[in-house]
């Protein structure tokens, strides 16, 4: 069990936000926190921690009048820790290499393989063929629907009918090389974890996972790890002191080394 560290960036700077609130349309969210550094400047301290697997989200559609500051934070990011951090958002195979070569160590996807409900294996196979499985992860963010969980796109707006169960978790790990996953119900609301999500997960035997979502409180990574077994990574923003929360960051990146 690993914590892996995040940079979240929207509108160009780095912030957490309530992961439901996103949305393109006034380019919107509700914040928790905006951080007074760049991105690069949290790169870099995760560098010295070194900290490996985290990873830099841009919350910015393409289209949006802030996509160009949010990618320029998001490559100052990079260029501060060559080879220690993954990238997603609007990732797909013409630009993808473009990330790798800055020096993200993985990309990671979600509405280019998942459009439309469904999951497009074309274009499933047009990244792997563009990057490489070992440098490929998915990011199966769901919610919950009646009693299963569905993975969901476009800013976590939209339902797919792809629930997140072991066979799919099968079938994909063929392509890729770990699973992002946030609870995005409890994304940025620090009101504990999804329980039944992180059972689910932990009871898969395959490649790495990491679990974002809910975490409050030391407690709640215990209680990740019970759940899961220890066997999910997991990620925290708004409850680290870092962004305004109270667990320690210190006391984490020690732990991991």
């Amino acid at each position: 069990m690993k914590f892996r560290p995040c940079i979240d960036i929207h509108n160009g700077r780095v912030k957490q936000i309530v992961g439901s609130s996103l949305k393109d349309t006034g380019n919107t969210a509700s914040e928790n926190f905006v951080a007074e550094q760049g991105a690069g400047y949290f790169a870099d301290l995760y560098k010295t921690y070194k900290l490996t697997g985290g990873h830099i989200i841009l919350l910015n559609a393409a289209d949006s009048e802030y996509y160009d500051v949010t990618r320029y934070q998001a490559m100052e990011a990079l260029n501060a820790y060559p080879g220690g951090l993954q990238i997603g958002g609007g990732i797909n195979p013409e630009n993808a290499a473009g990330y790798l070569e800055a020096g993200a160590s993985h990309v990671i996807v979600t509405s280019y393989v998942f459009q439309n409900g469904k999951i497009h294996y074309d274009r499933l196979m047009q990244m792997e063929q563009a990057v490489g499985k070992e440098r490929l992860v998915l990011d199966l963010s769901c919610r919950k629907k009646g009693n299963r969980y569905y993975v969901v796109t476009e800013r976590w707006q939209n339902f797919t009918e792809v629930t997140v169960d072991k066979k799919i978790l099968d079938e994909l790990s063929e392509h890729c090389d770990e699973f992002l996953v946030h609870a995005v119900d409890v994304e940025g609301k620090t009101s504990g974890i999804e329980r039944e999500l992180a059972e689910i997960l932990g009871d898969w035997d395959g490649i790495p996972v990491t679990y974002a979502g809910g975490i409050s409180s030391v407690e709640d990574i215990r209680i990740l790890h019970d759940c899961s077994g220890g066997k999910l990574d997991y990620t925290i923003g708004s409850a680290l002191d870092l962004f305004g929360g109270t667990i320690p960051f210190k006391s984490l990146a020690v732990m991991q080394n």
